[in-house]
């Protein structure tokens, strides 16, 4: 009898075992083709309502309305996936409702443009949190890191910006919705196979809570601050990246070329970041890669010419890849476990939603009337400021731990 309940869990065990891996490698995939669908068309959006007649200014507002919108509805869809238990659902939706909408970019009416930029970004906003409620419990179960699904999605990224370059050289950037499209469908098709619920944790502390006890650690404040300055300036390389390398005398191929070395040092940098946080900390981490971004903008500032830029973005790694994964590891680390959530919500909300709106105004005003050397001193001085701010923070922290060592 013992024996049969041995084998019995022994092949209930392996059955776990194979069904992890399925999943596993099913997500490699969603997250692979989902950063070929915006590594071939997010770069672009700009380019596109800029060839319709439109300003770098106007461009940048449309980008920020949506964004503002985006961040408020952020918690509605967090609340509808944890009351109904919809994660795979969600997910499907928000890559195909993109797909479907991105072909009237090429509608050159103000107004209209607004309302698909909004409604594309209402949805791909929870693209990422609703890939990551499987990616994390995925990882658990098959015994790896949710890095080693994540860079998936930076190679998807990669492959998707050099393969626009591409096309572009053979078709009108109006046809981009194409491959964009083709890419979407196959990540919610994938979506559509993975498990119907995921464990997700709550909070048992609520957000507003949460917030208000988050609101008073000045520490934290401080490194809000930090982030935000660092990464309004990332709009500069998503946003307009593109119009900037093509004002300097850069050609559709090379962008592409440009877009591939960027996303792909994302993939070394998120294999090396947990060695880096445990050999640095991540107070030191983000300084590091404060860093990058004040030497990256810099050079394109002083040097800008298709050449440079092409070679800088080897810094995007070093710089982006860096800060995000110290920066989601020292909230971790500082709210603990009740306040977990309310902390990355409150991150997301600064670093991602208001450094993108105002990332996306600002840098789009300053490309439209000074160029790109002018918006790139910019981000230079906005990336330097965030370092001091943050090299505050390492000074905070490094003091606390000195007088409260068990925190």
């Amino acid at each position: 009898m013992r024996d049969r309940h041995m084998k019995a869990d022994t092949k209930k065990r392996k059955a776990d075992d194979n069904e992890a891996k399925a999943v596993l490698i099913k997500l490699q995939g969603l997250y692979l083709f989902m950063g070929l669908a915006g590594g071939i068309f997010n770069p672009y959006i700009n380019p596109i309502l800029v060839s319709q007649g439109f300003s770098s200014k106007d461009t940048g507002f449309i980008m920020a309305f949506g964004t503002l919108i985006s961040v408020i509805l952020q918690p509605i869809w967090g609340v509808l996936v944890d009351k109904f238990q919809k994660t795979r659902l969600v997910l499907v939706i928000s890559l195909l409702v993109p797909a479907a909408l991105a072909y009237f970019y090429n509608i050159q009416v103000y107004i209209i443009l607004i309302l698909i930029y909004t409604l594309c970004t209402v949805f791909q906003v929870t693209q990422i949190p609703a890939a990551d409620s499987y990616a994390v419990t995925a990882a658990r179960a098959a015994n790896t890191s949710y890095g080693m699904i994540r860079l998936f999605g930076s190679l998807g990224t990669g492959l998707g910006g050099f393969a626009a370059g591409m096309y572009l050289s053979q078709f009108s950037i109006h046809m981009l919705w194409l491959p964009f499209l083709f890419f979407n469908i196959l990540s919610a098709l994938l979506a559509g196979t993975l498990p119907k619920q995921t464990s997700i944790s709550s909070s048992s502390v609520t957000f507003s809570v949460g917030l208000a006890g988050l609101l008073r650690n000045r520490t934290f404040l401080l490194f809000l601050t930090g982030c935000f300055l660092v990464n309004q300036t990332l709009t500069a390389f998503n946003s307009f990246f593109v119009i900037s390398f093509q004002m300097a005398g850069g050609s559709a191929a090379w962008t592409g070329t440009a877009l591939l070395i960027a996303s792909i040092t994302n993939v070394p940098s998120m294999l090396a970041a947990a060695y880096v946080l445990r050999k640095w900390g991540h107070e030191r981490t983000m300084l590091l890669a404060a860093g990058a971004y004040v030497l990256r903008w810099g050079i394109q500032w002083l040097w800008p010419s298709p050449e440079v830029m092409i070679g800088v973005q080897v810094l995007h790694g070093l710089s982006f890849g860096f800060f995000y994964i110290a920066a989601v590891e020292y909230v971790a680390s500082v709210t603990g476990r009740e306040m977990q959530a309310t902390g990355q919500s409150l991150f997301n909300m600064v670093f991602a939603g208001l450094g993108g709106i105002v990332g996306s105004m600002l840098n789009g005003y300053l490309l439209d009337t000074g160029g790109p050397s002018v918006m790139y001193l910019a981000c230079t001085i906005s990336a330097a400021m965030g370092a001091v701010i943050l090299y505050m923070v390492s000074r905070q922290a490094k003091e606390q731990r000195r007088v409260y060592p068990l925190l």
